[in-house]
């Protein structure tokens, strides 16, 4: 255990664009619960190995802090950019306990493997059109503003069955709602206010017309009294989808083809085999060394962790990309293996709290490479990686550009 004057400043610095921090490896081998102490001033603990963190996350006794627990809450909740929090669209959502299993029950039902195979060839077609785009504004472009930003976005208005010409209205919420610093407090909250009323107003448009979409099958699941959903939990799920599901693919989108393209190997072996694509996904998910703050757990009570008591009444951040680089559970950890199966990453959580939408964002991320790698074999970097830049932000794990050319 660090003592208090070994505190670490968190987040820790990367030694590059897609490299992990170097003191990762250090902490998993002699300091597996380090103290660190966040940009608020507060302190928490934080774990980097990879039994650590499935354990911590996977314990259905604790959640994400609220604003209601002390300690090191003062950080905005994980991929909303905090907005969620302040504009109240995820508070019709519990945090956890029974009422947030119900929740995920009832929303999970829609997010199976088979209705994701069921979106894929809808998803083939705006990936297409979107690189047709940028092909025809001619190279270098920015990748991520090209795909790897409207994708997302596109692909969730047609789950909610919002229609394509509000398309890029969505996609205009959806960046005020992410940016750290574009907008003002004002510009957010108006934005925050509009998404409010028109996913009402498309919730009561539903209800009269169902459809075959997200939003009508919760609604045909019957209310509360049928064990489904509320018109405000209805709206406040569509609205937390967005927010939610958006940042995160759109950026991991830029940063897998970035890991691809600074070893052109990589990029050259997936075009001579496309059928690596899905374990390729899957060991970029584990790779990425930039995945943002990490998840924090706010503990109700005292945890034993190995040879450590970890005292009730404090805030964990259990860091993913470090528990992924873990050479206790992947051999090779720090070389990127296209190939590798299985592969146990904690990208997308464990247990109660795992990510609802990873069988969308495994589907998106696959067909944003399929359809790269078929329609743009010459793909390459416009700059070296280490030119990349990151998004500076908490929250936020990304690239700025993903400068390419063909």
């Amino acid at each position: 255990m660090h003592s208090d004057d070994q505190v670490l400043a968190y987040p820790l610095q990367p030694a590059g664009p897609l490299d992990p921090p170097a003191e990762w490896e250090q902490l998993r081998q002699t300091c597996p619960v380090a103290e660190v102490e966040l940009p608020t001033g507060d302190r928490a603990k934080l774990l980097t190995r990879h039994g650590d963190v499935r354990d911590l996350l996977a314990d259905p006794r604790f959640a994400r802090p609220t604003s209601q627990d002390p300690g090191a809450a003062r950080v905005a909740p994980e991929g909303t950019g905090g907005v969620a929090a302040e504009g109240g669209s995820s508070m019709a959502i519990a945090a956890k306990g029974e009422e947030h299993q119900r929740w995920r029950r009832t929303v999970g039902k829609w997010f199976t493997a088979r209705r994701m195979a069921a979106l894929r060839p809808g998803m083939a077609g705006i990936a297409e059109d979107l690189i047709a785009d940028m092909v025809a504004g001619g190279a270098p472009a920015d990748l991520k503003a090209a795909l790897g930003f409207p994708l997302p976005v596109y692909v969730i208005c047609d789950i909610l069955g919002v229609p394509a010409a509000d398309r890029d209205r969505f996609a205009h919420w959806s960046d005020t709602f992410l940016s750290v610093t574009r907008f003002s407090r004002e510009e957010i909250q108006r934005a925050h206010a509009e998404f409010t009323d028109y996913m009402a107003a498309h919730v009561a448009d539903k209800r009269a017309d169902p459809g075959d979409d997200l939003l009508g099958a919760l609604i045909l699941d019957g209310g509360p009294e049928h064990g489904g959903l509320s018109d405000e939990e209805i709206r406040a799920t569509g609205m937390s989808l967005l927010v939610a599901g958006h940042e995160t693919t759109a950026n991991m989108i830029g940063k897998m083809v970035s890991l691809l393209l600074a070893d052109r190997d990589r990029w050259q072996r997936l075009v001579a085999d496309p059928s690596l694509v899905r374990t390729a996904v899957e060991e970029a998910l584990r790779f990425d060394a930039n995945l943002g703050f990490g998840l924090r757990r706010y503990l109700s009570e005292d945890v034993q962790l190995g040879d450590d008591v970890l005292p009730g009444g404090s805030t964990v951040i259990c860091s993913m990309p470090a528990a992924n680089r873990d050479g206790e559970v992947f051999a090779g950890a720090e070389e990127m293996d296209l190939g590798r199966s299985p592969n146990p990453h904690l990208t997308f959580g464990a247990g109660p709290h795992s990510c609802l939408g990873q069988a969308l964002a495994r589907t998106e991320l696959q067909v944003a490479l399929e359809v790269l790698l078929r329609e743009l074999p010459s793909l390459e970097l416009a700059v070296p990686s280490a030119e990349l830049e990151r998004v500076e932000g908490l929250l936020v794990g990304g690239l700025r550009e993903v400068p390419v050319r063909w």
